[in-house]
């Protein structure tokens, strides 16, 4: 199959170049030039823009954006509508609000797709975990490109109507604030508590046959191995918070108690108030950089 991709950072080079793994042509776009030059090195094929790439597809138009939610994703739409037909379809695999993906489904020209797409960088070689909504005879034409790009026919799934994808991925990334912010709180204890411990030994044991083994669990021993069992030089601030913030709005506009991962945001945006010294806290951002490669904020 013939696929177009927008947008060639850390997830759409991975979407790009497992789709070429998998058997399929990739055309793409991405106004960093040197993005384009590095996915040419992979074998996909460079366009100067987006209705260059359009001219360059096939007659019925597969195209995956995997752009930055908000502005960036309706400006992508708007340049492509007018290459668009009823027979397309546009998947936008970015951490769209899933009302904003329910307007656009309404007004794109293609069936559109919601993909909430998780594993981040590091799933380059195991594939992501992709959550779809949308039409199914659109899913279904899309299912060979889901099955290269998630870790295989059992990693991605249709989840109903349109906005249904980006909705599960927003509750998703809750649930993944609080578990980060209970790993963080855990292994501040162990950090101050009575016994000086190695916690790398402790999350490597953990991790063989704990009940609380986990990636990110596993993550927690990459950090502790690289950074020391003080975490070194990362700092007490904990980035992001936009798609945990919407599951704490929908909650609250569904009255469905969610205090863990309410607690968890609350930690976050208390990260960005001095005085620093919560250990948890700097364990998060570093998990952080651990499953999406976000940078690691540091202390002076």
């Amino acid at each position: 199959m013939q696929l177009g991709v927008v947008g060639l950072g850390r997830m759409g080079r991975i979407v790009a170049e497992r789709a070429i793994e998998g058997g399929h042509e990739v055309v793409a776009f991405d106004p960093d030039e040197e993005a384009l030059d590095a996915a040419a090195a992979v074998d996909v094929t460079p366009t100067e823009s987006l209705s260059a790439l359009a001219a360059e597809l096939a007659e019925r138009k597969r195209i995956w954006l995997m752009v930055p939610a908000g502005e960036a994703v309706d400006a992508a739409l708007t340049d492509l509508a007018a290459d668009l037909s009823e027979n397309d379809v546009v998947v936008d695999g970015g951490n769209s609000h899933f009302s904003d993906s329910v307007r656009r489904a309404e007004s794109c020209p293609a069936a559109y797709l919601d993909c909430g797409t998780s594993g981040g960088p590091a799933a380059a070689e195991a594939g992501f975990s992709l959550m779809v909504g949308g039409p199914a005879w659109a899913y279904e034409e899309m299912e060979p490109i889901f099955d290269a790009v998630a870790t295989g026919p059992a990693g991605h799934e249709r989840l109903g109507p349109s906005g249904a994808g980006h909705y599960v991925k927003t509750v998703h990334n809750g649930i993944e604030y609080a578990l980060m912010q209970a790993y963080g709180e855990g292994f501040d204890l162990l950090s101050n508590g009575r016994y000086d411990l190695d916690l790398e030994a402790v999350a490597r044991t953990w991790n063989e046959g704990a009940v609380i083994r986990s990636w990110l669990l596993e993550l927690c021993e990459e950090a502790f191995r690289e950074e020391g069992t003080d975490l070194g030089t990362v700092a007490d601030r904990v980035a992001g918070g936009s798609t945990g913030r919407w599951t704490v709005e929908e909650a609250l506009e569904q009255e469905v108690p969610i205090p863990l991962i309410q607690a968890a945001l609350a930690e976050r945006y208390a990260s960005r108030v001095p005085p620093e010294g919560r250990f948890s806290r700097r364990l998060v951002n570093r998990l952080r950089y651990g499953f999406g490669r976000h940078e690691v904020a540091r202390r002076e």
